[in-house]
């Protein structure tokens, strides 16, 4: 079956979409040495704080769809 919209939208469009459709997420690189080394130089985490990013993560890993209110 063929695009409805095949007449309203340029090669230019469906040639960059096409290259999008390739795109993967994830990281780009390996971060630096300089990049590790302030990372590392970091203040440990509040434990309460990452109680409730867990918290949060969990919640929403199972949400159905934008804006879902149980």
């Amino acid at each position: 079956m063929s695009d409805p919209t095949d007449d309203q939208v340029s090669d230019a469009t469906r040639s960059t979409e096409t290259d999008d459709e390739q795109v993967h997420s994830g990281a780009d690189r390996e971060p630096t040495p300089e990049e590790e080394a302030a990372a590392d130089a970091l203040p440990p985490v509040d434990p309460a704080v990452a109680e409730s990013y867990q918290h949060q993560n969990e919640v929403g890993a199972d949400v159905q769809g934008e804006g879902q209110i149980d």
